[in-house]
Order: C-alpha cells, then sequence, then structure tokens
C-alpha cells in the first residue's frame, strides 16, 4: 500500500489540542506501570498496543527502549500508539528513530502520531522532517506538522508556514499554520528582526488570510496578529472592524 492509496479522515478536533486530550466521562485509575511493561513485550498484538496506549498517560522511563524497538511493530495501531507514548515520554534517544519512521511509514495515522510527538518534544533535528511533512504529506499529517512546527520554537519554520497559510488546498491546515506563525513569532520575539522579509512576508500572509473563504482561518489569522502587534497589521484589523460594525467588549 502506497500513501497515495491511503484514506485519512481529517480530525474534526480542534486541530491545535494534542491527540491525546479527549473528553472523558470519568476519571479512571491508571494502569499499573510493572503490568504494561511486561505487555509491552508480549507476542500478542492487542496485548502490545494495551500497553503502548497506557503509556500515553503514565511516564515511566524504563518504557522507553521498548517503546523505541516497537516503532517498527508489524502493525500500524501498535505503531501509532507508541508514537503517542513517545510523545508522553519524552527522550532524546527516540528523537531520530521518531525521524527515521516518519520517512518510511506507509500508514498516514502513524506519521501523524509521530509529527506530533515531535513537536510535543521540541526536538530540533525534528525541524526538516517537520517542513516537509507540511509540504508534501496528506491532510492530516500536514495539519499535525502545522501545529508541531509553532510548538518546536525554530524561525526558520516561518517561511515555509507561510507558503503553507497563503497556498495549502485545506482550510484546516491554513489555520493552523496562522496560529504556528503568531506562537513562533511571540516566542521568538527578541530573536526577530521585524525589518527582515520574512517576517514582513507573514504579516502580509496573515492579513492575506482575513479575507479566507474560511471563517475560522480568518479567526485564526485575526488572533495571530492581535498577538504580535504588529502596527500594520493592527491598522488592517481596525479598518475590517470599524467596516463591519464591530464592536469588541
Amino acid at each position: 500500500m502506497t500513501r497515495n492509496d491511503e484514506l485519512i479522515i481529517l480530525d474534526s478536533e480542534a486541530s491545535t489540542l494534542s491527540p491525546l486530550d479527549l473528553p472523558v466521562e470519568e476519571e479512571m485509575p491508571l494502569p499499573d506501570p510493572d503490568e504494561m511493561l511486561a505487555l509491552l513485550h508480549s507476542d500478542v498484538i492487542l496485548e502490545r498496543m494495551q500497553a503502548a496506549r497506557a503509556f500515553c498517560e503514565l511516564e515511566d522511563e524504563r518504557a522507553i527502549p521498548r517503546l523505541i524497538e516497537l516503532l517498527q511493530d508489524e502493525c500500524p495501531l501498535v505503531r501509532v500508539s507508541v508514537a503517542y507514548a513517545l510523545g508522553r515520554n519524552k527522550s532524546e534517544h527516540a528523537i531520530i528513530p521518531l525521524i527515521s519512521q516518519l520517512s518510511q511509514d506507509w500508514n498516514g495515522y502513524v506519521r501523524k502520531g509521530i509529527v506530533w510527538a515531535l513537536g510535543t518534544c521540541h526536538a530540533p533535528l525534528g525541524l526538516r522532517p517537520l517542513i516537509s511533512a507540511l509540504k508534501y504529506d496528506i491532510t492530516a499529517v500536514r495539519l499535525w506538522a502545522a501545529s508541531a512546527l509553532g510548538q518546536l520554537g525554530d524561525l526558520e519554520a516561518i517561511e515555509t508556514l507561510t507558503e503553507a497559510l497563503t497556498q495549502d488546498p485545506v482550510s484546516a491546515v491554513r489555520g493552523n499554520c496562522a496560529w504556528a506563525i503568531g506562537k513562533l513569532i511571540v516566542q521568538r520575539r527578541r530573536d526577530f528582526d521585524t525589518q527582515d522579509e520574512i517576517y514582513h512576508e507573514a504579516v502580509d500572509a496573515l492579513i492575506y488570510a482575513l479575507e479566507d473563504d474560511d471563517l475560522s482561518v480568518q479567526t485564526d489569522a485575526r488572533n495571530a496578529l492581535r498577538k504580535l502587534g504588529d502596527p500594520r497589521g493592527l491598522k488592517v484589523l481596525d479598518r475590517i472592524e470599524m467596516d463591519q460594525g464591530y464592536c469588541e467588549f
């Protein structure tokens, strides 16, 4: 099966949240870590999957070496659970294996989980793979690659995020790009030259996104411009809001 053969359904959950931030009806007791460590070595796929999912909630450094091994498990359901578990159980030893698996895994859900993990781990080595994912991967992966680049905190991502904000065909991806641009520049304001051409292009893209066909993208762009506090962007916002009779209480 190739990447082009995959059918990936875009998540309806808020795209800047962790994939693990799902609503629960009642608080359940955490699994026993020793029992889950043993199940990571089980010959039964469902038991390995259960154990990997447990370490999406549990943090135990003893699990990390086995979780890294299971990135190459035969079952994609195990691999995707492992990716999220390594995002929760952060380790510098997992970064290169995660990047390697991202480049070769045929399953879009697994790649999506790996992208999330790289962003959560704030791994500098993840910059290039995440940029590539935002440019070339399927929708669900591009969606999370944009958010991950915002979390990563590397200003080199802004140029690619700006391009995707203006050109990506999927509104949810464009919205995440707007969010990520705002987050990056605010995080690294002291390190960023506001006279730089890349900065001006990013602001231009956010202003352009105020007229996006999708209202959620408009909202993300508006919020990003507000956070940036750029005089040019604020002036455009004020003019639009006056034209629309918008009043903020």
